[in-house]
């Protein structure tokens, strides 16, 4: 498994990354801990989750699967995205009480890679900054980043942290797919301009591009798009045009589809790591293969054609 620096940092990831937002959830701890040592036996070294998924438990089930192997991997969380006056936003209060349950829950005294996993417009960015250069400070945090931060909000959180000073955001995570290609306009270029490593998730879709739905037939038992009526409102029409669309050009290169969407955020300069989830050791296998293709130039500019002017199907942005 390749590994890459996250933007201008000293941080290096795995190019497939495991998001953890099953675990806890669709997905219980024996099931969980088999997928993350299906990730270890393939190379991968870069886990994500937060204090929203599973309600706490994800970093639970996270900490006690990769036991005395913390060490070895890049483990990033997340805070900001809980209910109430102390547990949403990102006031140094929540900052501060945040992660030291997010450390307790992980079973590890630092964080590798600590997101603000949403915009908080009623707390001045400085406060937020602040309170994450004192967690560096202390030892408690290794890098910070931002998640879901339109352009101009990375942007100002970058001369902010540059003016004071104070430790600068080394990534931003963004949902980013052939299907989703709505950040490349002003995220992906204010990432590039400043250094910033772009960390898409839902490559997939929700399972979109991996073939396993059909047009015209009803999403199988189990599936994120079978088990919730919202997700299963997005494979629409225009959307299997794509998805078919894509599936063909995969096909004459002898490729599968999930090779061509993991492969093409693969290659896109900004991207260290391509986040995908798994519920089965399998998945994880299948998910290593794809990240390690090597599109042409020619594949990637028919596919990046083929998918443009970037389709607006997943609106509006789901809380992840």
């Amino acid at each position: 498994m390749d590994l890459h620096a996250v933007g201008r940092s000293g941080l290096k990831v795995s190019a497939l990354g495991l998001g953890c937002n099953n675990f806890g959830g669709r997905l219980d701890e024996q099931g969980s801990a088999a997928v993350v040592h299906a990730c270890l036996e393939a190379g991968v070294t870069f886990f994500d989750t937060a204090d929203i998924y599973g309600e706490g438990r994800s970093e639970e089930i996270l900490g006690r699967a990769l036991g005395d192997r913390r060490d070895e991997v890049v483990v990033a969380t997340k805070f900001s995205g809980g209910e109430g006056p102390y547990l949403a936003g990102a006031s140094r209060k929540v900052v501060m009480a945040a992660c030291e349950r997010s450390l307790r829950r992980l079973g590890t005294d630092y964080i590798d890679l600590y997101y603000q996993h949403f915009p908080d417009p009623e707390t001045p960015v400085t406060e937020t900054l602040g309170a994450l250069d004192d967690l560096v400070r202390a030892g408690k945090v290794r890098y910070v980043a931002t998640s879901n931060f339109a352009g101009w909000q990375i942007a100002e959180a970058e001369h902010v942290a540059r003016a004071n000073g104070w430790s600068r955001p080394v990534a931003s995570q963004s949902e980013w797919s052939l299907l989703r290609r709505g950040i490349e306009a002003e995220v992906v270029p204010a990432c590039a301009a400043y250094g910033i490593g772009v960390v898409p998730y839902f490559p997939l879709a929700s399972g979109l591009l991996t073939g396993k739905y059909q047009r015209g037939e009803p999403p199988p038992r189990g599936t994120r798009l079978g088990n919730s009526a919202l997700f299963a409102s997005w494979a629409t029409t225009a959307v299997f045009d794509i998805v078919e669309r894509l599936d063909t050009m995969a096909k004459q290169h002898g490729r599968s589809l999930l090779e061509l969407a993991v492969g093409w955020l693969a290659a896109q300069p900004t991207v260290p790591s391509v986040l995908v989830g798994a519920t089965k050791p399998e998945q994880v296998v299948k998910n290593a293969r794809a990240v390690a293709v090597r599109l042409s130039a020619d594949e990637l500019a028919a596919v990046s054609a083929a998918t443009a002017p970037p389709p607006a199907v997943f609106e509006p942005a789901r809380r992840r």
